[in-house]
């Protein structure tokens, strides 16, 4: 302990990253600017060879910045987990899904630690970033790490600090969102607690690796069930005659009390759609039911299909079916001007509407082209926007509210347009043909 705790007061650690995708990444570049040498860990031969040559792989993190760690000398990454020797702190940044019947997917997680177990020296810490459910750590991950021969807390040391990443935030960085810091024991907290000061403006320690974990839990499960409050207002204010965007305005305008969340056309990301059916997965062990949480995921889940539903009675109200339209999707990403589709509410819009017969296409300024996922191959290409190719499609629907778009020209070249987002509010003209949903 007093060697691991000597080389980070001393800015001599050197720290490796499991995972270096959208949480890894941009933790890597933190520890790389600040001075710390960096060893980032991936299975994927290609992003290894891309980042190693300098290059970005997500919009957030710019080429320049990633350039900047390799030819600084702070930064490389590798396949070869036998690295994992030559490094003394372990940062696991690895997926958290969900299976099939909504339970915890904890392969990728279970997979790490078996390969850092065959790795562990002592001395090492070993900290987790991805989110999950509480008792993750100490209940899978220490088992599992302890089959190396090594004991959590004595030989090796354990912590969990959950990330809290907001792709394309530009109010807030990896360096500068508070990091929660949770150990198996006091010394494991204090070390992983020192190790993210290098690099974080501020930690904020906890009394476990439990309380961390719930921390996160608590974050998500907040957002989701204010989310599926407006998506149910949004239904209900849309069947009353009231626009629903006016009111969260007005609202918004009460200096206390109030927090404004906005519909939209489902869940996405990483985290939302996810995190809550965690917690109500382990509430299930100890006999508790957690009704507010399952319902607002049932709502959320439920808005693509309502989308589609006003989309369908948007084209009846012009003697059209859904069946044979040509639909253009405007946003793939599952937030404004990103490039992460991961869980994004598009892929189903795309897939129930190509369901009920309709011809769909994307555009996205930021995602080129689909990529295979755990459950989804779309096989598409995004559609270049002109003129001509708007006025082609019996219906736009905008899904993603990207900044690049030009709303005024879309709304004056299309038949007709569903808007999800809001987008189209300063649009002049052409009320008859935008339909909120």
């Amino acid at each position: 302990m007093s060697d691991l705790r000597r080389k980070i007061d001393e800015g001599k650690v050197v720290v490796g990253v499991l995972g270096l995708g959208y949480v890894g990444l941009p933790l890597a570049r933190e520890f790389a600017t600040s001075g710390i040498n960096v060893v980032g860990f991936d299975i994927d031969d290609g992003k290894v060879a891309t980042l190693n040559k300098g290059r970005s792989i997500i919009k957030h993190v710019p080429h320049a910045q990633v350039r900047a760690m390799v030819d600084g000398g702070f930064f490389r990454a590798t396949t070869d987990m036998s690295a994992m020797k030559s490094v003394d702190a372990i940062l696991i940044c690895v997926p958290t899904p969900l299976t099939q019947n909504r339970e915890p997917d904890m392969q990728y997680v279970e997979n790490s630690c078996r390969t850092i177990a065959e790795h562990l020296r002592p001395g090492q810490l070993v900290v987790l970033e991805s989110t999950t459910y509480p008792g993750t750590t100490r209940e899978l991950m220490k088992p599992i790490l302890e089959a190396s021969g090594l004991k959590a807390g004595r030989d090796f040391y354990l912590a969990y600090s959950p990330e809290r990443e907001d792709p394309g935030n530009k109010n807030y960085t990896t360096k500068t969102i508070p990091k929660v810091v949770g150990g198996l024991t006091p010394t494991c907290r204090g070390l992983a607690d020192a190790l993210y000061r290098l690099a974080i403006a501020r930690t904020v320690p906890v009394s476990s690796v439990e309380a961390a974990e719930a921390a996160k839990i608590l974050e998500n499960v907040y957002r989701c069930i204010n989310i599926a409050m407006v998506n149910e207002l949004k239904m209900v204010f849309d069947r009353m005659g009231i626009d629903v965007w006016e009111v969260i305005k007005a609202a918004g305008t009460k200096p206390f009390g109030f927090n404004a969340f906005y519909p939209g056309p489902g869940l996405g990301g990483h985290c939302i759609p996810i995190d809550p059916f965690y917690l109500t997965w382990k509430a299930r062990q100890y006999g508790m039911a957690t009704r507010f949480i399952e319902l607002a995921g049932e709502i959320n889940t439920g808005m693509p299909h309502y989308v589609v539903h006003r989309l369908m009675e948007a084209l009846n109200d012009r003697r059209k079916s859904l069946k044979g339209s040509k639909v253009l999707v405007l946003g793939l990403a599952y937030k404004r001007d990103i490039d992460d589709l991961r869980e994004s509410p598009s892929i189903e819009l795309i897939e129930l509407l190509r369901e009920k017969g309709a011809a769909v296409d994307y555009n996205d300024p930021y995602i080129p082209r689909t990529h295979k996922q755990r459950e989804h191959d779309l096989k598409m290409k995004s559609k270049p926007l002109s003129d001509k190719m708007l006025a082609g499609y019996d219906v736009v629907l905008i899904a993603t509210d990207h900044s690049d778009y030009d709303y005024q020209r879309i709304a004056d070249h299309a038949q007709l347009i569903v808007d999800t987002r809001n987008a189209t509010a300063a649009v002049k003209g052409h009320r008859g043909r935008i339909v909120r949903a």
